[in-house]
């Protein structure tokens, strides 16, 4: 009896606690945390309120945060008197399988967007040292800094970074308030107010303007945004000022402006005229028809992120007038008249420069004292759209080329004033250009040939034909079919050869073919 009472309490105070549970069934559910039993509960809804704690508690112990995949398993069973897992033993267990399953840690980092490119950085100190980079290369001593102010009107935690002058402005020494000072210090600026609004306005001097960079800005929108990111996707500092603040070679626009010429448009933007040509499908050769208004594509070195600034400065220079252009609506837009020379003027101005980057986006005069005046360049200038000139026949292989060359047999001459492709004969012959035709019939040397006068004064010849379809005096259309391909004349096979004419000299064909 005595050891039957020992038993009991010793089973009461020392061994696990044991509830007892209804015998109705599958009544307990062993829990596994990827793979690993974590404990026994009674119901799926206890352990998954479990997972939630424990992965509140795991991200609770760092600011980054903590990745890791879960998958939660039940074994169900019947126990009619068994142990049931506490929560705080469930949750110190999934604890443990979390800390041991975590993938990877995310860390806090924020990201710089500019336009349509981004930057990640560790903190906001990191951000400031790039924005402030990117101000500094274009101010020596000036105090312009980046200030980053939180967006209210987004749900994230949005920056948007502006620009201010951190240099303080002088004041009076001493603090604190001081009745009499102060007063009198209303009185005279409200007196001031009221002068200001009867006092003449006075010319200032130069003397009066302030020089140096009166304002800076950032020329792109930015946005900065809080997140969480892999420790890999976080940039070096100094790498991502290398990245986001030196120049590299950006594609842009450049419209076309009136008077404006290739290689006018070659030295404003530093773009050599070969590259320009290059870039741009629309050109074929340097004398290339541009029109005011058609957008080129242009190369230039920029950096990612552009700064806008404002300049006051004085010089003392020469400057040219505007050109005056008089349009003649007769003559082509390739032909021009210099009705007046130009001549230099000279003057001392206080100019107020708008820079993007290094470069000038606009110069206005606050002050201009001129010396004397310019003369401007008169230039007479045509409207019309000059004709354009096509391949005159369809395929064909291209078999002699224009200039000095081996005569492919005797009587042919050793410089060719064409281009010859080798195609069938019977071959169609189109119009190159529009125009009136100038001659059509035997040609010597040529065989049979046609020869087409157009309006900008140029002029097609067509050799070899096998036929001649239209008669001199015929207007024709550029692409309509004036012959057929043939092998006559001083000829080496069937081919087609074809001249284009300026000023009545023979030039490369390949040039001014669109």
């Amino acid at each position: 009896m005595k050891y039957g009472f020992l038993v009991i309490l010793f089973c009461a105070v020392l061994m696990p606690s044991y509830t007892r549970l209804e015998q109705t069934g599958v009544n307990t559910i062993d829990v596994y945390l990827n793979g690993t039993l974590v404990g026994s509960l009674e119901d799926e809804e206890t352990a998954a309120a479990c997972l939630k704690e424990a992965r509140r508690e795991q991200n609770s112990k760092s600011d980054e945060l903590i990745l890791v995949d879960t998958e939660l398993t039940y074994k169900p069973r019947e126990e009619i008197r068994g142990r049931v897992s506490s929560a705080g033993e469930v949750i110190d267990a999934m604890c443990s399988v979390l800390e041991r399953d975590s993938i990877e840690t995310y860390e806090r980092a924020y990201t710089v967007k500019i336009g349509d490119i981004s930057v990640n950085l560790a903190s906001t100190d990191d951000v400031m040292e790039l924005l402030q980079a990117a101000l500094d290369r274009f101010q020596d001593d000036e105090g312009f800094a980046p200030v980053l102010e939180y967006d209210v009107n987004r749900e994230l935690s949005v920056l948007t970074p502006t620009v201010v002058r951190t240099e303080s402005d002088e004041t009076d020494e001493g603090d604190g308030f001081d009745y009499e000072r102060d007063l009198e210090a209303g009185i005279f600026a409200y007196m001031d107010e009221r002068f200001e609004e009867y006092e003449p306005e006075v010319e200032l001097d130069f003397d009066d303007y302030e020089q140096g960079i009166m304002d800076m800005d950032f020329g792109d929108y930015i946005e900065v945004v809080e997140c969480y990111l892999p420790a890999s996707e976080i940039m070096d500092t100094s790498e991502a000022i290398s990245d986001i603040t030196e120049d590299k070679a950006t594609p842009t626009i450049y419209k076309v402006q009136s008077g404006d010429t290739l290689s006018e448009i070659s030295e404003k933007t530093n773009v050599p005229l070969d590259d320009l040509i290059s870039m741009n499908e629309s050109l074929q050769n340097e004398f290339s028809v541009i029109l005011v208004g058609q957008e080129l594509t242009v190369t230039v070195p920029r950096p990612k992120l552009q700064v806008k600034s404002i300049v006051q400065q004085y010089y003392e220079e020469d400057y040219e007038a505007e050109v005056i252009y008089i349009d003649n609506d007769d003559w082509y837009t390739t032909e021009t008249k210099t009705l007046q020379e130009p001549s230099a003027g000279h003057h001392n101005v206080m100019a107020q420069i708008t820079y993007v980057n290094d470069e000038k986006a606009d110069v206005s005069y606050l002050k201009e004292d001129v010396t004397y005046e310019a003369i401007a360049k008169i230039v007479e200038r045509g409207t019309k759209i000059p004709p354009t000139y096509v391949k005159p026949i369809s395929g064909g292989r291209l078999s002699s080329g224009f200039g000095r060359r081996k005569a492919p047999k005797r009587g042919a001459s050793t410089y060719h004033k064409g281009v010859d492709w080798a195609t069938a004969t019977g071959t169609p012959v189109y119009a190159s250009s529009g125009g009136v035709v100038a001659r059509a019939g035997w040609g010597s040397g040529y065989g049979y040939c046609v020869y087409v006068n157009h309006p900008d004064g140029k002029q097609t010849r067509y050799g070899h034909l096998s036929k001649v379809l239209v008669s001199v005096g015929q207007a024709v259309s550029q692409g309509q079919r004036i012959a057929l391909s043939g092998n006559t004349g001083v000829s080496t096979g069937p081919h087609l050869h074809f001249e284009i004419l300026v000023g009545g000299s023979q030039v490369n064909p390949l040039n001014y073919l669109n």
